[in-house]
């Protein structure tokens, strides 16, 4: 695996990495798979590591790392699995808005937690009745004195069990025009009356990434927990959604990466009329065109992990990027199943699960049918 922006000094990351999840998280994750959620333990390992927040300010407990080891941290997480992608979200989704748009005092009262494994972190933007169109969002936080009052429900949300503390997407003047001039993000802890979990979301795949609905009502915040200016939560997701969506392209090729990687293996030694099924012509040409597909998405994401690395605003590319990738490992995963014929549609083989979480990633931070909308407004028409 080589990359633009790595150096010497990632790649011995990486090592060190691989090794840590080889011993601390791959012999667990089929259990992991069955009780439908990573330990906090596993999380407090990764923080005890160093692998939580790399890049955060040190007086927070980070290391002021570059992007690079956050790359690296991703790509390790999602080769062992989807369901590890929730910590990818704490690390490189919630965090960032704190360290972007929040004050001195909310980053000592929040960071040091989110970077030592105390405190797990979740964004609470999808509701039953809005998905990617978040202008439609009608969870509400109307001010009461020094306190919100939040009422509403959000669904589809990774971390949900576990969170401690949740970043909420909401309307402090739901009678703003337009509507997203109303949105505001406001931060809820774990215990604050008026909050609740709904239920753990039984999904089709990432079943070890606990995912849930949660629910306030009558939910009093301290005002104190708002994230930058009132009314500015629409632009400040908008800012944030290029690293979003292109840590969803950095899956979908490891993803498809690591899928390839079994089938390579396994039609090397799987017979069939006398012979490894990789002799077959028809094999060797779909290896030859997945392994094509796959050399040239990684080509273009890694193009754009050096991009955004560089403070460029690469938003039309991300889009273009999102949506390729996670069907291009649609299409992997269909192909990479169909070679190992039977045995790939038992549990026990990784590809069946691989098949399963595949899908998803074409419809989270932003369904792919936005970033073609996005392009095509982008291109000018």
């Amino acid at each position: 695996m080589s990359h633009l922006y790595l150096k010497e000094e990632h790649r011995m990351f990486r090592n060190t990495l691989r090794k840590f999840l080889e011993k601390e998280a791959v012999p667990f994750y089929d259990q992991w798979e069955k009780e439908r959620i990573v330990p906090r333990s596993f999380w407090k390992k990764m923080a005890d590591q160093g692998y939580l927040c790399p890049g955060i300010d040190e007086k927070y407990g980070g290391a002021n790392a570059d992007w690079g080891y956050s790359v690296v941290i991703i790509e390790e997480l999602d080769r062992v699995g989807a369901g590890l992608g929730g910590i990818s979200l704490h690390n490189e989704i919630v965090v960032p808005y704190i360290t972007a748009y929040g004050t001195e005092e909310q980053k000592q009262r929040w960071l040091p937690g989110c970077a030592n494994g105390d405190t797990i972190t979740a964004i609470a933007m999808t509701e039953p009745g809005a998905g990617s169109d978040l202008a439609a969002i009608r969870t509400t936080a109307i001010r009461d004195g020094d306190h919100y009052v939040l009422n509403g429900q959000k669904t589809f949300i990774t971390n949900g069990i576990h969170a401690d503390l949740v970043m909420v997407a909401c309307k402090t003047d739901p009678k703003a025009n337009p509507p997203h001039n109303g949105i505001s993000l406001i931060f809820v802890e774990r215990g604050t009356p008026g909050f609740s979990r709904g239920r753990k979301l039984d999904k089709i795949g990432q079943h070890s990434q606990d995912t849930a609905e949660l629910i306030f009502e009558d939910c009093r915040v301290p005002v104190d927990n708002l994230l930058g200016q009132e009314g500015k939560g629409f632009y400040y997701m908008m800012e944030k959604l290029q690293q979003e969506r292109l840590l969803v392209a950095i899956g979908a090729v490891v993803g498809s990466e690591r899928m390839l990687e079994l089938t390579i293996d396994y039609v090397k030694t799987r017979e069939a009329f006398g012979k490894p099924i990789s002799k077959f012509q028809n094999t060797q040409f779909k290896v030859a065109e997945m392994a094509t597909e796959i050399a040239v998405s990684r080509a273009f994401v890694d193009q754009l992990i050096a991009d955004h690395m560089a403070g460029k605003n690469v938003v039309t590319q991300v889009s273009m990027g999102k949506w390729w990738t996670t069907e291009m490992a649609k299409r992997i995963a269909a192909q990479c199943l169909q070679l190992h014929g039977g045995y790939g549609y038992m549990e026990e083989y990784e590809i069946a699960r691989r098949y399963r979480d595949t899908p998803v990633a074409a419809i989270y931070a932003g369904s792919n049918e936005i970033m073609k909308t996005i392009i095509a407004k982008n291109l000018g028409l």
